[in-house]
């Protein structure tokens, strides 16, 4: 009998060290998510300055710029019209088809070429661009992007298509020289012949549910403790 006031006083170690793993972890993922959320307010704010700001010339931004993701430029390529492409796979607004990325040839700045995505063309539009040598200069107005990486579930490239902006095999499968480290994604079109091939450059809205997610985790950390004060405070009335 007198060593059951000591028993109940005392916390449950094995439960007192699951739940105080939990906590860290949930607490940890609810900070990570506020980090998150500073990170795409201020990208959301970066690309908000960018849409409204005059394009500048892509030599100069790739020469002087250290922030090159979602810059606005121009850039003159000459033959971009009838330039060899490869495709890469794409979905927009549940439509399945490719975005047709090909080489523009740069004079100046520190690279040679800069890869450009000249837009959408969904499977059910026959029309494509014709390939052949030309010199006539396209000047192309678009953003800069960072390639994205493939992952292990990512396809391997076959019949010059590709699932990942993989700029490196992109450029040599395009005989493309020095080629900048990332892609110029086309505002305005390359071939206003073509009526499906659609210049998207930047999504219309990027999520930013960041602050929701957070409250999730604390909401989640909250609640495991709150379980963990019941279990002591059942235990001691027990």
């Amino acid at each position: 009998m007198t060593d059951k006031p000591a028993a109940q006083g005392r916390l449950p170690i094995g439960l007192t060290v699951v739940t105080a793993i939990a906590l860290a972890i949930l607490v940890a993922l609810g900070v990570w998510q506020l980090q998150r959320l500073a990170w795409k307010r201020d990208l959301l704010a970066h690309i908000a300055a960018l849409q409204s700001a005059p394009a500048r010339p892509i030599d100069q931004v790739l020469t002087t710029d250290v922030r090159l993701d979602f810059a606005r430029v121009t850039a003159v390529c000459p033959g971009l019209a009838t330039a060899p492409y490869v495709k890469l796979y794409s979905l927009v607004d549940g439509q399945i088809g490719v975005r047709l990325i090909s080489a523009c040839a740069l004079t100046s700045g520190p690279y040679g070429s800069v890869l450009v995505d000249r837009g959408f063309i969904a499977e059910t539009v026959t029309a494509r661009p014709t390939q052949s040598f030309s010199t006539v200069p396209t000047l192309v107005t678009g953003v800069l992007r960072q390639p994205d990486k493939a992952n292990f579930v990512t396809p391997v490239p076959q019949n010059d298509q590709y699932y990942s902006r993989d700029v490196a095999a992109m450029a040599k499968a395009l005989k493309a020289d020095r080629p900048a480290p990332v892609m110029l994604f086309a505002e305005t079109s390359t071939n206003p012949e073509i009526k499906g091939l659609l210049p998207i450059a930047v999504p219309a809205e990027i999520s930013n549910r960041h602050m929701e997610y957070a409250l999730t985790w604390f909401g989640l950390a909250a609640a495991l403790f709150g379980v963990y004060v019941a279990v002591l405070v059942r235990g001691r009335r027990v």
